[in-house]
């Protein structure tokens, strides 16, 4: 049986999370997207509350925690602010190749102290040159011995300003595509590194986001997360479990600019009467609900199935390319339930329209979302109907009336049955020859 109830540890991390994005993140999301800075001691206070690192494994010391859990705390924070929901996720992310590496050496050397010592850890598979396509990344990884030299420029990096580690994508040759991924943890104090300055952004205000540069750079064998060859499987493993939290940084602005329109609508007069009371109100309001509660259910079956083993790649891109899109089409929405007042700056929907346009781009457009699921439809989906060609759909009688030794043929070209020991010559509908029609029963 099914069952969506969430467990009583779940349910109160959840609490304790929602808690701490009214009290903690709300009261200075808007000041910080005005500065156009992440406030560091949110971060702080998020690893002091236990709501970050949560996904490192009991043996490294961590508490284990599922991708559900992760869920449930970034949906609460994302309701509050989508741009510091990123930076606190964000450590899970740099994390996420560590975790997943087989390289037992450098997870006891930096996953204890991540958890121990407020370490923040970033994730660099963009360039200036390319986002989605990981295939085509070119900061290059040099082989010189047993070590690597790292040359190139990781892009859109998230917290990257504010980290000490990288999980950093490269190659051995920009030719070989994703033969020559690899992946390295690299510390962001070794020489050769430069941190650029924080990129200017639309929305997402509050997430550090910068570019980082690799000059000869020499990583040693010890922190090799992924040979070539095996970087790009990592790096679609990797997102395969983070994009479903994407889901819901989806749901949780959807979801706070549901509430703030229903409060609004409930308040606001016109025409003699409270806009709750209009239809037009009333089914923008179902509808922004409609989406809020779909996004959550793909985004918790997404993180469901990963945590339960499964390979999560198809619900995780559903998940994100659904609830981003949805959280667009409801922030909209909700702009439209304030009118003038929602396009100004002195209400929350403005910003929050703005930051979630960004869950549409990154870790995936949802363009490419679309071509991982497309691909699954085309190549892998095994459907319960039979083929077009073999429907037995009997027009002119009824199957248990037809003679035992009758014959059906079907014209495989305009789907046409035909009743006789032989196909006909010629289709009577398309006037296709006896070779397009198909024996489909005796």
């Amino acid at each position: 049986m099914l069952d969506f109830r969430l467990t009583p540890e779940q349910a109160e991390l959840r609490d304790k999370a929602r808690q701490f994005a009214v009290a903690e993140i709300l009261p200075v999301a808007w000041h910080y997207d005005q500065l156009d800075e992440t406030p560091l001691q949110i971060l702080r206070k998020a690893y002091d509350k236990g709501f970050t690192n949560t996904d490192v494994p009991a043996k490294y010391g961590g508490k284990g925690y599922g991708l559900l859990e992760a869920a449930l705390m970034t949906e609460e924070f994302a309701a509050a602010c989508p741009g510091l929901a990123t930076s606190i996720f964000d450590n899970s992310l740099g994390m996420e190749p560590l975790i997943l590496s087989d390289n037992e050496g450098v997870k006891q050397k930096y996953l204890p102290g991540i958890l121990d010592d407020f370490k923040l850890i970033c994730f660099g598979t963009s360039e200036p040159t390319m986002g989605s396509d990981v295939s085509g990344i070119r900061c290059n990884a040099e082989p010189d011995g047993e070590d690597y030299v790292l040359n190139g420029t990781k892009y859109w990096i998230t917290n990257g300003g504010l980290a000490d580690y990288i999980s950093v994508f490269a190659t051995v040759d920009p030719k070989s595509s994703h033969e020559g991924i690899c992946a390295f943890l690299v510390e962001l104090n070794w020489e050769g590194v430069t941190v650029g300055r924080p990129i200017p952004k639309m929305g997402q205000r509050c997430s550090n986001t910068v570019g980082i540069n690799f000059k000869n750079v020499r990583v040693p064998k010890e922190n090799v997360l992924a040979p070539p060859g095996k970087g790009f499987v990592l790096a679609m493993q990797t997102f395969s479990r983070t994009r479903p939290i994407i889901g819901a940084f989806a749901t949780g602005a959807a979801r706070s600019a549901m509430e703030f329109s229903i409060d609004y609508a409930k308040k606001r007069r016109a025409f003699g009467m409270k806009i709750k009371d209009f239809q037009a109100i009333q089914f923008k309001l179902a509808e922004m609900y409609q989406k809020v509660e779909t996004s959550r259910m793909l985004t918790w079956k997404g993180a469901w199935e990963a945590d339960q083993g499964q390979d999560p790649t198809i619900t995780a891109s559903i998940a994100k390319f659904y609830a981003s899109e949805a959280a667009l089409e409801v922030v909209n929405d909700a702009l439209q339930v304030f009118a003038g007042y929602g396009y100004t700056k002195m209400f929350p929907i403005e910003k929050l329209l703005r930051d979630v346009r960004l869950l549409r781009i990154y870790e995936g457009t949802s363009e490419v979302q679309r071509m991982i699921v497309a691909g699954h439809l085309l190549g892998n989906y095994q459907p319960t109907m039979p083929a077009l060609e073999d429907l037995p759909l009997h027009i002119e009688q009824e199957p248990d009336q037809l003679d035992s030794n009758q014959t059906v043929w079907r014209c495989r070209m305009c789907g046409y049955v035909h009743y006789g020991e032989e196909a006909p010559e010629e289709c009577p509908y398309c006037f296709f020859p006896k070779a397009s029609f198909k024996h489909i029963g005796a």
